[in-house]
């Protein structure tokens, strides 16, 4: 169990799932290079030659593990990780001064879901949508939301991850069925937490109720802010009512994954919102055995919204073996690969993997995960997404103090999305 709850602190650490949008103000505008990019030049690819992949750091093995495998079954390839830090950040400067510089050095990159749409608007990366469309109904469909760009697709998934609602199963009887009902049933037990402090989490927690309620954040291609909404509205007044009426504790605007974990496991709140790594944690705690976990509720009179994280396997544009890098892609989004990755915890985006008895006894809310990542949502897919993302969590934070009210922050909003739009 222990090794299960490391591996999966990992996991989300590596693919961004809780660390800040990773832009910085530098960044070369890249407009309409995607149009003109290169596709892969095969679905299939040829297993033969180097082939590097540069990930973060690789603290699991399983990367390891995969990449040996490889170029154990293809003697006329050799496949290696390309190690980088473990910081998202990071990570990020890494690959992007290699491919400023047009290195071949990365034949793959392994990117987080939120930085693909920006590496293929810089015209880094090869055109993906054959090999997407040849084994499109092996993955679950959400997850290849957040390789799209422009109509097309510019990476594979190769893992995935969405929060889910942990409860305490002495207090309540079952996972409530809408939010406003987590709302309701935690103002008379012990309070409702989640990650509301000044940061992407705060983002990722506001779009899953705002999806949830029907509201969007950019029209279908991504070219304006559709932020200014009554469901926007909607949201964050509920959001503000919930501190106001005390169904949520003040403290949670200071809440990162770790202080809401922390608070859950000592018993100072009924529901939590947070990350399924939370949950072997919490079966090391004083309240194992003791809460469950569920894939979000719906809005009332709306539908459930997971947002997903996980890494994205894209093909760089300067690759000098595109053809290997292909081949190493569809072996590692293989339904056996990800097994192997699945029975280290590291979240299958392969429907099939989560039929497999190793990764169920792995990962023991594996049908429960599946459901949320099925009900998944990719974060809003721009090339300037940490810029909308600071929009968004700065001004969703302003009403949680006290400092806004919700249609003074959705305004604000909505003009700084408005402004990011147009700087690319």
């Amino acid at each position: 169990m222990r090794k299960m709850l490391l591996l999966m602190v990992t996991v989300l650490l590596a693919a961004g799932v809780v660390l800040a949008g990773c832009g910085d103000d530098d960044d070369d505008g890249g407009g309409g290079q995607a149009a003109d990019a290169e596709k892969v030049p095969s679905a299939q690819g040829t297993p033969e030659g180097d082939v590097n992949v540069c990930i973060g750091k690789d603290t699991s093995g399983i990367h390891t593990k995969l990449t040996k495998q490889f170029s154990r079954e293809n003697p006329d390839a050799s496949a290696k990780l390309v190690e980088l830090p473990e910081s998202a950040d990071e990570q990020r400067t890494q690959m992007v001064q290699r491919l400023r510089a047009e290195s071949p050095e990365c034949d793959l990159l392994a990117l987080d879901v939120i930085w693909t749409a920006e590496f293929a608007a810089q015209g880094w990366l090869l055109d993906a949508t054959d090999v997407i469309e040849e084994r499109r109904d092996e993955f679950i469909e959400s997850t290849l939301e957040t390789t799209r760009f422009e109509d097309k697709y510019w990476a594979v998934p190769y893992n995935s991850n969405a929060g889910f609602l942990f409860y305490r199963s002495d207090q309540v009887d079952q996972a409530p069925d809408t939010w406003q009902a987590v709302y309701e049933q935690a103002a008379q037990n012990d309070g409702h937490i989640y990650q509301g402090a000044r940061y992407e989490g705060l983002t990722v927690h506001f779009l899953e109720l705002l999806f949830a309620a029907g509201g969007e954040v950019l029209n279908e291609d991504a070219s304006e802010s559709m932020v200014d909404s009554e469901e926007a509205r909607e949201v964050l007044e509920f959001m503000a009512g919930g501190i106001e009426d005390g169904a949520v504790p003040k403290a949670v605007t200071t809440f990162m994954e770790e202080e809401a974990r922390r608070a859950f496991e000592n018993g100072n709140a009924s529901f939590e919102r947070n990350w399924p790594y939370a949950y072997g944690l919490g079966q090391d705690s004083g309240i194992a055995g003791d809460f469950e976990v569920a894939p979000f509720p719906s809005w009332e009179g709306g539908e459930a919204a997971s947002i997903l994280g996980g890494y994205n396997l894209a093909i760089s544009a300067y690759s000098e073996n595109p053809e290997g890098a292909v081949a190493l892609v569809n072996f590692l989004t293989s339904n056996d690969a990800q097994v192997e990755s699945g029975k280290v915890a590291t979240p299958p985006v392969i429907t099939s993997a989560y039929d497999d008895p190793g990764v169920q006894e792995e990962m023991p809310f594996a049908q429960e995960l599946l459901q949320a990542l099925e009900q998944g949502r990719a974060r809003p897919v721009s090339p300037v997404y940490p810029q909308i993302s600071e929009a968004i969590y700065k001004n969703v934070h302003q009403v949680l103090s006290g400092r806004s009210s919700p249609d003074e922050a959705v305004s604000a909003m909505d003009e700084e999305i408005t402004q990011a739009l147009e700087t690319f």
